[in-house]
């Protein structure tokens, strides 16, 4: 096999790549994800239609997702503990969802075990980019999550909140094709 064939063969094929998604998306992106097929990988994990993942996001466990959802890039979904999403939400870069922790485990020096309890997220949520959401958290349908939120605690439905630990910021409010938070 002669390599430097083949190392002139992939790059054509990175730059042919790398201008059509220019061209088609105007974005540039990292090789993984210009040879990757985003609905493909999401109906290979058995998520709903119209959903895609990028190539970039790590799946462990038992993740389920619904419908025409977004799960950005460098995403983590941990579902060893069991994680459910939603139709039509979006999960942006940089979120982590867990549904295990390990701090019992770490502070026992191994003497304890690995804790572990189920996440729900709802139908038609924005997850705000580098969100952290942890184990045993339920986020009800139509919520906003702020970017850089720890959400620890549940969220009731059509509720926005932020900060770190996340806090109610107002109500999401859609009226005809506006969507609005009362604070």
């Amino acid at each position: 096999m002669d390599l430097d064939a083949l190392r002139l063969g992939l790059q054509a094929l990175r730059v042919n790549l790398r201008d059509s998604i220019r061209r088609r998306w105007n974005r540039s992106l990292p090789l993984n994800e210009e040879l990757s097929d985003r609905c493909e990988r999401a109906r290979y994990l058995g998520f709903g239609e119209g959903t895609s993942i990028y190539d970039s996001t790590i799946v462990i466990g038992n993740v389920r997702v619904g419908m025409n959802t977004w799960i950005g890039p460098f995403v983590v979904l941990d579902g060893s503990g069991e994680l459910t999403i939603g139709s039509f939400c979006s999960i942006s870069a940089g979120v982590h969802i867990y549904s295990h922790d390990t701090v019992a485990w770490a502070v026992s020096a191994g003497s304890m075990k690995y804790v572990r309890a189920p996440v729900t997220i709802g139908d038609c949520c924005y997850i705000g980019p580098h969100t952290i959401i942890t184990k045993g958290v339920t986020i009800g349908s139509h919520a906003i999550i702020g970017a850089n939120s720890v959400v620890n605690d549940d969220v009731a439905p059509w509720t926005m909140v932020a900060g770190s630990p996340a806090a109610v910021k107002g109500r999401v409010i859609l009226e005809k094709d506006q969507l609005r938070v009362q604070c």
